[in-house]
This record gives C-alpha cells, sequence and structure tokens, in this order.
C-alpha cells in the first residue's frame, strides 16, 4: 500500500478525463495516521472557508462532520474492542476493593482492556445512482467524464432539494453563498485538477496513501485484496463499505472499515430517495380516485 513512489497513482498525471475512464477513492483507514492533511490539502485548493474556530472537545476531531465547508473529514473513532491481533497492557482489576481484602483475588491477573483508535477520510460517496442529481431541479448537478457528481454554483439556485435527498447528509448549503451561486457545495473531486491531468489534492498529500486515487476497477480489486490480506492477519471485521446492492448501486468513494458501518455514521443500506416515488404516486392516485368516488356519491345521495 505504501512506497511506490512516482508509481503510485497519487503521483503520477494521468488522462482519466479525456479518456472518459471512471475513477474514485478508495479509503483505507488501518494505514491512516489522523494527520488531515487530506483536509487541509482540500481547503486550500478549492479555497473552501473555515467552519469556525469553536473547539469542540470531542477527541482530536474538531471539524465534526462533512458539509458545505467541509469537503474531506477525518474521523477519530475511539472503540472499546481489539484491533486486529492486538495486545494490550493490563488496566486495572475488575474490583480493586475486592482485590485488597481478598488473598485469592488478589492473586488473580489482572483484567485486559481491548481499546482501538481509527481514522478514516471521510468525503462525498460520488454514488452510482446519485440523490442529490436525481432532485436537483436546475441541472446544476451533472455527471463527469470519470463519474463523479458535480455541482455547478452558477445554475444553483440553492433550493436545497439536494440536501434532504443525499442518503449521507453530504451536501449542504453555506449561509453566505458565493457571488452569482446558490449555496449548495460538497467535494468536486477535483474536477479542476483533474481537467489538466492532477490528482486529486487530498490523495496527492495523503503521506501514507490511505487515501488511493486512481481506476474504479482497479481500486475495487485492490481493496478485495487488501481485505483478505487483513483477515489473514487477525482483522476478522475488516470489511468493504461498497453498497452495489441498494439503489445507490455501488459509490466512487468507498472505504475499508472494521466492525459495523454504524459506527462511522455510514448508514448500512442507503438508499436514494427516487425509490419511493412509485409508492408515492400510487397513493396519490388511489386517493384522488377515492376523493372523485365520494364527490360523485355525494352528488348522486342529494341530487
Amino acid at each position: 500500500m505504501i512506497g511506490e513512489g512516482i508509481e503510485s497513482t497519487n503521483q503520477r498525471n494521468h488522462s482519466f478525463v479525456q479518456d472518459r475512464v471512471e475513477v474514485g477513492f478508495f479509503t483505507d483507514p488501518t494505514v491512516c495516521i489522523g494527520c488531515k492533511a487530506c483536509e487541509v490539502a482540500c481547503k486550500e485548493w478549492n479555497d473552501v472557508p473555515d467552519d469556525g474556530f469553536v473547539w469542540s472537545g470531542n477527541s482530536y476531531d474538531n471539524t465534526g462532520r462533512l458539509g458545505a465547508s467541509t469537503w474531506r473529514h477525518v474521523l477519530f473513532l475511539e472503540q472499546d474492542r481489539q484491533k486486529g491481533n492486538q495486545i494490550t497492557g493490563a488496566m486495572g482489576l475488575t474490583n480493586p476493593q475486592s482485590a485488597r481484602s481478598s488473598p485469592a483475588a488478589a492473586g488473580e491477573p489482572q483484567l485486559e482492556d481491548p481499546f482501538r483508535w481509527i481514522f478514516l477520510s471521510d468525503v462525498c460517496k460520488h454514488c452510482e445512482e446519485a440523490g442529490c442529481l436525481e432532485a436537483c431541479p436546475t441541472g446544476s448537478i451533472v455527471r463527469t467524464e470519470v463519474g463523479s457528481v458535480f455541482v455547478q454554483d452558477d445554475v444553483c439556485n440553492g433550493c436545497g432539494y439536494c440536501v434532504v435527498s443525499c442518503p449521507f447528509g453530504v451536501i449542504d448549503r453555506r449561509p453566505q453563498p458565493l457571488p452569482d451561486a446558490g449555496g449548495a457545495f460538497k467535494c468536486t473531486f477535483c474536477y479542476d485538477r483533474q481537467k489538466s491531468g492532477l490528482v486529486p489534492a487530498c490523495a496527492k498529500v495523503c503521506p501514507t496513501e490511505s487515501i488511493v486515487f486512481g481506476r474504479l476497477d482497479d481500486l475495487r480489486a485492490r481493496a478485495a485484496n487488501r481485505v483478505r490480506q487483513l483477515k489473514q492477519n487477525g482483522y476478522s471485521d475488516a470489511q468493504l463499505y461498497d453498497p452495489q446492492e441498494t439503489s445507490v448501486r455501488g459509490l466512487h468513494a468507498f472505504f475499508l472499515i472494521l466492525g459495523e458501518p454504524e459506527a462511522y455514521g455510514l448508514p448500512p443500506n442507503p438508499e436514494v430517495p427516487t425509490i419511493y416515488l412509485k409508492s408515492a404516486w400510487l397513493s396519490a392516485i388511489a386517493t384522488a380516485i377515492a376523493a372523485l368516488v365520494v364527490v360523485l356519491a355525494t352528488f348522486l345521495l342529494f341530487a
């Protein structure tokens, strides 16, 4: 995963846009060190404003979540579980008072206290079937040549339909939109950089290649191999988060996770809202027919 140098897809120039090749991000938290270089690079390149400088006190993760002014967010996840073959030190007795009063209890070995700290760099998923794109009434959200989902600020009217239609809660509006822009913002996949053959800023600066950029099919093969490797090394709860079986139909920014997706704020079965359109229209039609029947019956009754 690390040490490919200039041969890494994170470092060399490409022609994916010109060749119309689908690309993606593969994010592996098992090699992330939580440096937040991706957050900084994203803000610097895209001129993304700050979210305020109020200390949250929530571990070292002061960013909080993705939003209109946070397009990359490194989640700090603390769990009372073992990480792979991790061996934790003895952290205290079950009941120190009883140990002092009981010679037998005092002679028992101390219990281990499992603990793991996971860093995951979250981003817009650039869904294969994007709820934000389907809900946009102005056509400001489009699909690019590389399969990413891009918001055209100058076309956005700020209606907010995309905000409520994203199953991951990624896209949002800023309190003060840019001049001549509607105000809805999210990760652009550094589309401007990609058109020039450059790698997205977050992947370019990642020192451990926790974020890997490249062809989508290559990344999925690489991710599957990484899961197998981790399972062989004791990470029994390693899995890929790339829900291809739901109406989202897969992600262009997918993740390797340890444990369940809910712990990372990821829905286990994300669905785009449009899957409910059929039942909604059927209900509306049934209601209209019922109302018409009631009206006709009333006229016949009092005629």
